[in-house]
Formats: structure tokens, sequence, C-alpha cells
């Protein structure tokens, strides 16, 4: 039988805060079928992370740059990339830093680290994809 279930969204968002909750909302309803309620829980604070760090640093809030995101669900596992206009930043040492539990910023990688199943970035830094692997089935109502 095959699926006619969504298995991707994509967006092209300008480079704001306020231009994420309308993605963001779609991306929840379209969680709805995830059957764990921490995958749930997971997938969408990775997708806000991700989408959060291409705005303010990739893009500086500006709205006139843009942020692009695709998110995949297939064979157990849910792929998230976002892309900004940015530099991109040094990941590499970016990986090994550990930020202060009282800090307000720097706590992206952590995020990504408890989260998600890989974490990758283009040579730049200005692409991120992160891997969940997804406990259960997918709910068909």
């Amino acid at each position: 039988m095959t699926s006619s279930v969504r298995r991707e969204i994509r967006a092209a968002l300008p480079g704001t805060l306020d231009a994420l909750e309308p993605f963001i909302g779609e991306f929840r309803h379209w969680c709805r079928r995830l059957p764990a309620a921490d995958d749930r829980f997971a997938a969408e604070l990775l997708l806000r992370e991700a989408l959060n760090n291409a705005v303010v640093h990739g893009c500086g809030g500006d709205a006139s740059r843009q942020v692009r995101c695709a998110v995949r669900w297939r064979a157990g596992r849910l792929s998230i990339t976002v892309a900004d206009d940015g530099e991109g930043f040094d990941w590499r040492r970016a990986r090994n830093h550990q930020a202060p539990a009282v800090s307000s910023t720097g706590r992206g990688m952590e995020i990504f680290r408890v989260y998600a199943t890989r974490v990758r970035f283009n040579r730049k830094g200005n692409v991120t994809t992160l891997i969940r692997r997804l406990q259960g089935q997918e709910r068909t109502s």
C-alpha cells in the first residue's frame, strides 16, 4: 500500500525571528503523526534552535537575507537541514565548546548533541543538517 503522507516540507524565510513562527506551526502540525512525544518535542526543539541560529548569527535579523529549511521524514528518521546567507562559523571549534548553564547564548551545540542522532555542517558553516532516529511508527490519523 502506498502512503499519501507528506514526507517533506520546505520553506524559504526572511531572516527575522518573527518570520519563523508560521513555519514552525506548520512543522508542529506535520509532526503530529510522530507517535512518541519525545520525538515531537526533540524535533521541534532542533528545528527552532537551527532556525534561530540561522536568523540571529547567519542573517543578523535582516529581513532582506534568507533562511532556507528542508525537513524530511523517511525510514524511521527525521532530517532537518537549515541554510542561511551568512558567513558561516567555525563549527569544528564550536563542537568542543561547552556553554555555561546560565549563558543566554552558546547552547545550540549542546542541544544538537543531546537531541540529534547526527549533526553535520558544510565546510563554510552556514548549512546545518540534523538527523534524529525516530521511535515507533507514524500515525496515519
